[in-house]
């Protein structure tokens, strides 16, 4: 299951790097390659207890393996090790990441921005809402019920109010909803995040009409695209959809995940912000960090210290082998997963034996199991995810309220929230394996029900 081919090019480019430092004397840290390779084997034994991520059989959580360049291109900086905080801790990589930036800002169309990579999207996240809450002290920081719950979290560490919206029929921020907070807070809101692709069902929050409302109240708008940003590139979304992801270029900030659909190894997130003199924000003085260049150290606009210039190296690396152009393989692979998505759901619709309540904007598929209450559904969903798991098909779960399943001929209300069983077809081999998915779907369906 595991590629290993390409271990041979990282030999080769070991030795490269190495001729890079002809000049200094010679230098090699002992090791013991017989007690290496007991604590290696030792590893691979613990690593087993694991599910089969990198497989096509893995459909559950958001879990997609790194490309191979990625991969090769992490290890290879370890033996330098850098550290993207000050230029002197990583010339190369610095400049990397900031070229990757540059590539990442690019696709959502700002030439002019401020940004850098971070150790994930929580942390990317949470230095747009600290810009936000420095430039509207003691505002209020607004999200919709679908969004992560890592805003809410986010907005208690910086002592900042946050009230949630509820959302429409599709999962989306209900826009009537949010016009009656704004009507009510006046001049009281900091922050609205629009969440363009939500974790648990993939909805796209409407940005266009949230900018419209930008107009009229004057908050902020920070897009949450930590999961979904990288299908700005993608064919095939529907009409809302793209209107949602061409409006990205209007925003005031925007989080994306590389570690997500970026291909990248964990963790890799980034933030950009379109106004570049919140850069003044984050100033301050470390008289023994910033004295090898007179140019930006990057450490200077981030919350962060810190952080992995292997990351950076990883990302930029990819998008030299898959650049990200529309039309391109990188935008075909996700283009792969939205068929497959919509495919499955397809499928499934024609089950009777399974209730689909959302149409997948993305590459997440969510669906109940059919019974007379919603309890039973509950327990159904439940049942099935351990039976899938027994046949090696791993899916996830995920509640969802009730409302979405009012209306559903036969089906009674007598809990607040649906189990459902959700799948993220993340990888582009799910569009190939996605009959003997399907066919594993109802074996275990024939099965329990």
């Amino acid at each position: 299951m595991f590629e290993t081919q390409s271990l041979a090019l990282l030999k080769s480019a070991l030795r490269r790097l190495e001729e890079g430092s002809q000049t200094l004397p010679s230098f090699q840290a002992s090791v013991d390659l017989q007690a290496l390779e007991e604590i290696l084997h030792q590893v691979a034994d613990r690593m087993t207890d694991n599910y089969p991520y990198a497989h096509p059989y893995y459909a559950g959580q958001m879990l997609k393996p790194p490309h191979a360049v990625a991969r090769l291109a992490y290890t290879l900086a370890l033996w330098i090790n850098p550290n993207n905080h000050a230029l002197d801790g990583g010339r190369a990589s610095s400049k990397m990441e900031r070229e990757a930036v540059h590539a990442i800002a690019n696709m959502f169309g700002w030439q002019s921005y401020l940004g850098h990579l971070t150790s994930g999207g929580t942390m990317a996240n949470l230095e747009a809402l600290w810009v936000a809450g420095q430039l509207h002290p003691n505002k209020k920081v607004i999200a919709s019920a679908q969004s992560h719950y890592t805003h809410q979290r986010i907005s208690g560490v910086l002592q900042l109010p946050y009230q949630s919206v509820p959302v429409d029929v599709a999962g989306r921020m209900d826009m009537q909803a949010l016009q009656h907070i704004l009507q009510q807070e006046q001049d009281g809101v900091a922050v609205v995040v629009a969440t363009l692709g939500t974790t648990a069902i993939g909805s796209v929050d409407p940005l266009p009409q949230i900018l419209d409302l930008q107009a009229q109240y004057g908050f902020r708008v920070h897009v949450d695209a930590a999961y979904g940003g990288y299908f700005a590139l993608a064919e095939g979304l529907s009409e809302t959809t793209r209107l949602a992801f061409d409006a990205i270029a209007q925003a005031d900030s925007v989080v994306i995940d590389p570690h997500k659909h970026g291909l990248q190894p964990y963790g890799c997130g980034c933030v950009l912000f379109k106004d570049a003199t919140v850069g003044q924000l984050y100033k301050h003085d470390s008289p023994y960090t910033y004295f090898t260049s007179d140019e930006l150290h990057l450490g200077e606009i981030s919350l962060e210290c810190s952080r992995a210039g292997a990351s950076a190296v990883a990302l930029w690396a990819t998008q030299q082998l898959l650049p990200m152009v529309k039309g391109g393989q990188f935008a075909q692979d996700l283009g792969a997963s939205l068929r497959a998505a919509r495919t499955l759901h397809q499928k499934l619709q024609l089950d009777g034996r399974f209730v689909l309540p959302l149409l997948p904007e993305l590459d997440i598929v969510v669906w109940g199991i059919r019974a007379e209450r919603t309890s039973e559904m509950n327990q159904h969903a439940q049942r099935f995810f351990d039976e899938a798991a027994q046949q090696h098909l791993h899916l996830a779960l995920t509640r969802l309220s009730s409302d979405y399943f009012r209306g559903i001929d036969g089906v009674e209300i007598d809990t607040d929230q649906v189990v459902c069983l959700r799948s993220c077809l993340m990888k582009a081999e799910h569009l190939d394996w996605l009959d003997e998915i399907v066919n594993l779907i109802i074996t275990v369906a024939n099965q329990l029900l």
